[in-house]
């Protein structure tokens, strides 16, 4: 039986629904970003059991179909960004229509119509975070950051951070730097 749960976005929260599953003695195959296949069926009691503990740490089961397919999209592009290096080189629309076997104008309108944004938006916004991370850690030059994110330059990365944050690359680091100087002295 497969289930599919909202909000799911690292190795943590999968290790999190791992954890409750095990205090509830539900045995399972699997546990994904945003999907879990229990061993055998589930009753509603359980189910509801499920759902409780798995809103208590920020989680949802998902039963609509049509947010089953957003979470997909979502979690697919969060292991695309911040998983895999080497799946930037590849088109997520068509890797998109492929994996959940729609047409990717389908996809394209659904994500819209429920999240009010584009999966394109959704994708920068997600690449930003990373690019954020990167700066944080400070072991890449902004040069270094551009490449390993597929952006084809380090100006067309910074406006793109600028639209999204507000602040430039430079800026935000020089922010960052200055919270660990603070923190240090606490």
């Amino acid at each position: 039986m497969k289930l599919y749960i909202k909000n799911m976005v690292c190795q943590r929260c999968i290790m999190a629904v791992q954890t409750i599953l095990k205090s509830l003695h539900l045995k399972y195959n699997y546990v994904i970003l945003g999907e879990i296949e229990i061993e055998n069926n589930i009753n509603e009691t359980e189910k509801q059991s499920l759902s409780t503990k798995l809103q208590e740490i920020g989680f949802e089961l998902i039963d609509d179909k049509k947010h089953q397919i957003i979470e997909k999209i979502k979690n697919y592009v969060i292991q695309f960004i911040h998983h895999d290096k080497e799946s930037l080189k590849i088109n997520l629309s068509n890797f998109l229509s492929s994996e959940l076997g729609y047409e990717y104008n389908y996809l394209s309108n659904l994500f819209s119509e429920v999240e009010g944004t584009t999966i394109e938006k959704y994708v920068i916004i997600q690449k930003i975070e990373k690019v954020k991370e990167l700066i944080v850690y400070d072991e890449l030059s902004l040069k270094e950051i551009a490449f390993q994110m597929g952006y084809s330059s380090v100006a067309y990365l910074s406006n793109q951070f600028k639209k999204v944050t507000g602040l430039t690359p430079s800026h935000f680091k020089t922010i960052g730097q200055q919270k660990r100087v603070s923190l240090d002295f606490l």
